[in-house]
């Protein structure tokens, strides 16, 4: 904390319309290199890259919030709060400013390390006498109360999940779009609809899990219920859908309800670890693993495993992160884990693949969509920014502002390949070692 560092106590207040100027400086001072991007500070000065896109900071709180909290966190309080902002191109502001800010992250040695340079102390002085107040901003009240470590018990599992999907269908239906499919849609062409390449994306499963009537299937982390309705209208198989978010299972079962599927789905409320009455011919897990948490990721895929008939196949969706090298030194990024999803764990293919087969899995296809998720992103920003004034009134406008920052960002991170989203197609491969797939595998019958 800034005021714990000797000679940082506040003893001037900037008033002139110079702010911008001296914010550019300071943090080009700060992060060795000038900010790409314009500013426009409270004080109404800007200063900057003509032309770039411009960094709004409408309040010196923002600056207090960097101070006690710098890195991702900070800055994230800042634009949930609303008093940072971007005027002009959102996705080229981020990218521009994605290696200067949002990648270095919250490591407190770098800090420390960084502050043993006079210029950084100098520059962190300047900043203390434009911040104002020595007092920290409390927390939007968006963020959730996250605990340092994450031991996904059913009960924190269900917390986390409430915080993120209950916060009103009628939100979740502007982003969405009718298909109310919240993972990555399949995109025939860039230029397709969000509808159609969730359809597609909703058949691809089901081939690839070969479908026949008759069939039972378990759809692990069932959302609003689209991928058991699909499964069952198109493919006559008998579903059960489970979820830990109330709104969810209520949404899905009305769904179910207007299709005339009640005979054929069951939505429940439950956790993957009480499903007791198995055996299911098939399992869908789509995009609810980066829930999991590594530690607990044997024990999800080992239960997977227990609840497949021999020669049941698992189609398991799920975004991954790029190793690292150390693998041990791996941070949940802060902003997601305190305003998206708390608890959220990514981890590379390889490792995904290496627990399925610890568990008993034989993997027969890997196959990487990750221009899928930035094109279905980039819809669903769109969609919110069309439908924004409806979007804060249906939650606040901190929760919009999440919304849009963490999907924007998360676009960039794909199309970047700073991660990627993989469907592993997985058999409970009997030891006569008939596994059931086809010679060509990517026929999908």
């Amino acid at each position: 904390m800034v005021s714990d560092i000797p000679g940082f106590a506040v003893t001037e207040v900037y008033t002139m319309a110079d702010a911008a100027p001296r914010l550019q400086g300071l943090f080009a001072q700060l992060l060795g290199a000038p900010l790409p991007v314009r500013i426009h500070a409270w004080d109404g000065s800007q200063a900057g890259p003509p032309g770039a896109p411009t960094l709004v900071v409408r309040n010196r709180r923002a600056l207090r919030r960097l101070l006690w909290k710098p890195g991702e966190l900070g800055l994230a309080r800042a634009w949930v709060a609303g008093e940072l902002d971007i005027e002009g191109d959102l996705y080229a502001a981020l990218d521009l400013l994605a290696g200067l800010v949002w990648e270095r992250g919250d490591d407190a040695r770098t800090l420390a390390q960084a502050l043993r340079e006079p210029e950084v102390r100098a520059a962190v002085r300047g900043l203390v006498k434009l911040a104002g107040s020595p007092l920290p901003p409390a927390p939007p009240r968006e963020e959730a109360r996250s605990p340092r470590r994450h031991l996904h018990t059913k009960r924190s599992d269900r917390r986390a999940i409430s915080h993120h999907y209950d916060v009103g269908n009628d939100f979740y239906e502007i982003v969405l779009g009718p298909s109310m499919v919240y993972s990555c849609a399949y995109w025939p062409a860039p230029d397709g609809t969000l509808e159609q390449a969730q359809y597609d994306k909703l058949e691809l499963v089901c081939r690839k899990l070969g479908l026949k009537p008759g069939q039972r299937l378990l759809d692990v982390g069932c959302g609003w219920g689209s991928m058991a309705i699909h499964a069952a209208r198109e493919h006559g198989v008998s579903v059960v859908g489970v979820t830990l978010s109330q709104e969810q299972a209520a949404y899905a079962r009305k769904r179910v309800a207007d299709e005339g599927l009640t005979d054929k789905v069951e939505i429940r409320v439950q956790d993957y670890r009480d499903v007791r009455d198995g055996p299911y011919d098939a399992i869908s897990s789509i995009g609810m693993a980066e829930h999991v948490g590594a530690e607990r990721y044997l024990d999800y895929a080992t239960d997977l495993h227990r609840l497949l008939v021999p020669g049941g196949r698992l189609l398991n969706h799920q975004i991954a992160r790029r190793p690292q090298r150390d693998e041990t030194v791996y941070n949940v990024d802060a902003f997601i884990d305190s305003y998206v999803f708390p608890g959220g764990e990514l981890q590379p293919v390889g490792s995904t693949v290496t627990q399925l087969e610890r568990a008993g899995f034989e993997v027969r296809d890997v196959e990487s969509i990750r221009e899928h998720y930035a094109l279905t992103l980039r819809r669903w920003v769109a969609r919110l920014e069309a439908d924004w004034a409806r979007a804060v009134r249906l939650t606040s406008p901190g929760r919009a502002r999440v919304w849009r920052l963490y999907m924007a960002a998360s676009a960039l991170a794909f199309e970047r390949n700073r991660i990627g989203v993989n469907q592993v197609l997985a058999v409970r491969t009997p030891e006569s070692g008939a596994s059931g797939m086809p010679l060509r595998a990517r026929t999908w019958n």
